[in-house]
């Protein structure tokens, strides 16, 4: 059987990249490098941050869904300050430099590419990373070198630093715009939420990259290559406490997601119950148009909606809440958020856990989308051939009391483009 054909968005962004890339490397190849030791220097700095980025954090959430917005928008800012910094590289110690856009982006790919090598090795993706890289160094080198080159910013003074500001502005809204696309490309989540989430981390992490570019880019211009280790330092420090970051945020996750599997492990649910649950109701809140911040507090209370059986004396026959008498359904959720409570996690997941039977009008969004995809992977688990559509059409009729018809809509959506919500499987 072959291998699904990759999304049109993808692959036209992918082969816009490769086409840059190729174009660059062979006029570059063509004509030499331009001030060796400075092409050395910054493609050095790009390789670093590579190195020193962390793994994904996709695979650490339930689903292995990829990660966007804050928590994985730029996992090497040591290596975007210093690809951006050389693509608005204008002098280097008091003298002009010659090289240009050819130049930015071979060296800017070289240097990608060997730092990728330890991630390629373990089987990490890294196409769309090496993409966005080659288009947003190509695209603020466009902007800059041929002007500069043309002498049409000399003589600018201090307006000279507030147009690389806003060069490295404008790079950063197309990466943004980049990334929320491929994303969407390969996910088919909602353009809009992502596109809103990648914004909001350009707002954080992005700003620190685009303002360490352009004091990287006139500091050098002022005293040459030494200026890259004194400036490069704060970053590649920052970038150290994201590879601890990445770490704790993963630990925390399996440490829930540890925590949620005590009901299979008594025999309170059916094996991978939580896991699927909480894959599937993160797609759909991603359909809805849930910020990151929000899909975390879904996935984790997904993850834990059934940790009040824990506090039964007599376990639910296959931990089919979803059938029991709506006081019962009230106080095994009470008993699962009391639980949640002690155990340190957000706040918000343990109230989203108390309200999972209440009336659904009432009901917070995470709440709604929880109570409907476990009552949807319960009655599809029980229903036999055919039971996924059988259980989509009880919840259906369920949507004039008990299931929200935007959330029931929303994972008919999801079902449809892919299997994440079928029972027993990933």
């Amino acid at each position: 059987m072959s291998a699904p054909r990759p999304p049109l968005l993808l692959s036209l962004v992918h082969a816009c990249a490769a086409l840059l890339a190729a174009g660059c490397l062979l006029d570059t190849l063509r004509s030499g490098l331009d001030a060796r030791g400075t092409a050395i220097a910054f493609g050095a700095l790009v390789t670093l941050g590579e190195l020193t980025r962390p793994r994904a954090l996709g695979s650490a959430r339930a689903g292995g869904t990829p990660m966007t917005g804050a928590e994985g928008r730029e996992a090497a800012p040591l290596g975007a300050a210093a690809a951006l910094a050389y693509a608005l590289l204008g002098e280097m110690g008091g003298e002009p430099t010659r090289h240009g856009v050819s130049q930015v982006v071979a060296v800017v790919l070289a240097a990608s590419l060997l730092g990728s090598v330890p991630h390629i090795a373990r089987g990490r993706p890294v196409l769309d990373h090496l993409a966005r890289r080659v288009l947003t160094a190509g695209f603020a080198a466009v902007c800059f070198q041929p002007l500069y080159n043309q002498g049409t910013f000399h003589g600018w003074g201090t307006a000279y630093a507030l147009l690389l500001l806003a060069i490295l502005a404008l790079t950063a809204l197309c990466d943004a715009l980049l990334t929320a696309a491929l994303a969407h490309s390969r996910t088919r989540w909602p353009l809009g939420p992502v596109l809103r989430d990648e914004l909001r981390a350009t707002l954080g992490i992005g700003s620190a990259v685009c303002a360490t570019g352009a004091v990287m880019a006139l500091a050098v211009a002022v005293v040459g290559l030494w200026a890259l280790p004194v400036f490069s330092l704060p970053v590649l420090l920052t970038q150290m406490s994201l590879r601890r970051y990445a770490a704790v945020r993963a630990t925390y996750r399996q440490t829930i997601a540890s925590l949620a599997r005590a009901t299979e492990i008594a025999g309170y649910t059916p094996a991978g119950h939580a896991r699927r649950v909480a894959a599937l109701s993160r797609e759909v809140g991603r359909d809805l148009g849930l910020s990151e911040a929000e899909l975390t507090v879904l996935e984790y209370a997904a993850l834990m909606h059934d940790i009040g059986q824990l506090s039964l004396v007599d376990p639910v026959p296959a931990g089919a809440t979803a059938v029991l008498p709506v006081e019962e359904q009230r106080r095994i959720a009470l008993l699962g958020g009391a639980v949640v409570r002690q155990t340190g996690v957000n706040p918000q997941v343990a109230t989203v856990v108390e309200r999972l039977a209440d009336p659904c009008p009432e009901q917070p969004v995470a709440a709604r989308i929880v109570r409907a995809v476990n009552a949807y992977e319960e009655k599809a688990r029980d229903a036999g051939p055919g039971g996924p559509l059988k259980a989509l059409e009880e919840l259906r009729l369920g949507t004039a009391g008990d299931y929200a018809p935007e959330v029931v809509g929303s994972l008919a959506r999801v079902l449809s483009r892919d299997s994440l919500g079928m029972p027993g499987g990933g």
